[in-house]
């Protein structure tokens, strides 16, 4: 007797936003993924959800606001299954390299406006919302987490607000401190993650929309 193999799951689209984090050099890889926790998301469902397709919109140097911008091109307009927003970090370290200083009103302005967006154009899409971190490895990235920690209240609030998930990036730094990590084996320059780094976002990603995937079932 031969045995019928399963109806297959429905195609499923998923989409990553945000800057250069999500980018990483995702122009000089035939495939679009880039070299970083996105295309280690692409490995993993390419073998346990085959007919999903990932799609890599990060931009580096980006802010909430640039994101904004280019959010109807970049993501309404893609029609795709899962959103994932990984925005914030440049919002508070080009205020100390640029001069351009992002209150935190002003990030939430434009976080809830893509918010609002997907609320209205696309109620039923499940949006993953990340946390973004900075890693101590000098005194000026220590002294990031005033600025940052306002943004990643503003993430927090809009995530319970709009009742998204989140990746809670700051959770996942401190276990691996817990395990022995350095801030530079987790991000060089204090901000742009490690392969260790980004395997540990990637972890992150998928253990959040497994919890929420299996909720959705």
């Amino acid at each position: 007797m031969t045995a019928t193999a399963p109806a297959a799951r429905a195609q499923r689209s998923f989409l990553f936003l945000g800057d250069s984090i999500t980018d990483c050099s995702r122009a000089e890889d035939p495939q679009g993924l880039g070299y970083g926790y996105v295309r280690l998301i692409a490995e993993h469902l390419a073998a346990h959800e085959p007919t999903a397709r990932v799609i890599n919109r990060g931009i580096s140097g980006d802010r909430a606001q640039e994101l904004v911008r280019r959010f109807d091109r970049d993501c309404l307009e893609l029609e795709t299954d899962v959103i994932t927003v990984y925005i914030g970090v440049n919002d508070t370290w080009h205020g100390f390299t640029r001069g351009e200083t992002v209150t935190a009103e002003e990030f939430e302005r434009d976080y809830r406006y893509m918010l609002d967006q997907l609320s209205a154009t696309r109620p039923a899409v499940p949006v993953l919302m990340v946390v973004p971190f900075v890693t101590d490895i000098d005194q000026e990235k220590a002294g990031f987490h005033a600025d940052l920690d306002q943004k990643v209240a503003v993430i927090r609030d809009l995530a319970h607000e709009f009742r998204h998930a989140v990746v809670d990036l700051e959770q996942v730094m401190e276990r691996a401190w817990s395990v022995g990590h350095t801030p530079a084996s987790i991000a060089e320059d204090g901000v742009h993650p490690t392969i260790a780094g980004h395997r540990l976002i990637a972890d992150a990603w998928l253990a959040e929309f497994a919890r929420l995937d299996d909720a959705r079932d």
